[in-house]
């Protein structure tokens, strides 16, 4: 009878937790495993181009997330070619010289309501003594590529 209660207790103690949601956690694996490739990727191993990677997790993604990445990949193909595509906690993202500048993170991904375009340190939108980093993304318009081109453009530096 002991072990009922315990079990009840630490189902209850696991509903409360505020730790790291699942998905949170399967990003963090995503991750992990990007590192174990990248760190096999040495003379022996054979060569996985990462422009393939985030095609592939893009072609993954369904609905609006799929078209918005889609065409952020294209914007910042188009507006920043010297960024490289990479694969950062199993999004899209685009580096300079190894770090990752900008990402998309899609609705999908940790339940939102929408989608993100995010900017890291390496990326030069300062802007005085405060400026956005990330920006929410429910659709494309022709104003917001524009837009969106822009910051890209900036980021790139």
């Amino acid at each position: 009878m002991k072990g009922t209660q315990s079990s009840a207790t630490n189902t209850e103690a696991a509903e409360k937790y505020d730790g790291f949601t699942a998905e949170e956690r399967d990003a963090m694996k995503e991750r992990a495993k990007e590192l174990k490739a990248s760190s096999k990727r040495g003379s022996r191993a054979p060569k996985v181009d990462p422009e393939v990677e985030v095609l592939a997790k893009i072609a993954e993604m369904e609905g609006t997330d799929r078209a918005i990445a889609e065409r952020l990949h294209d914007i910042v193909k188009s507006n920043a070619p010297a960024l490289s595509s990479k694969l950062w906690y199993g999004m899209p993202a685009y580096a300079r010289d190894g770090k990752i500048v900008c990402f998309f993170q899609p609705a999908q991904k940790f339940k939102a309501r929408y989608a993100t375009l995010g900017f890291n340190d390496p990326a030069t939108l300062d802007d005085g003594t405060m400026w956005p980093t990330a920006f929410a993304l429910t659709d494309l318009t022709p104003e917001t590529e524009v837009r969106i081109a822009a910051l890209i453009k900036k980021a790139a530096g």
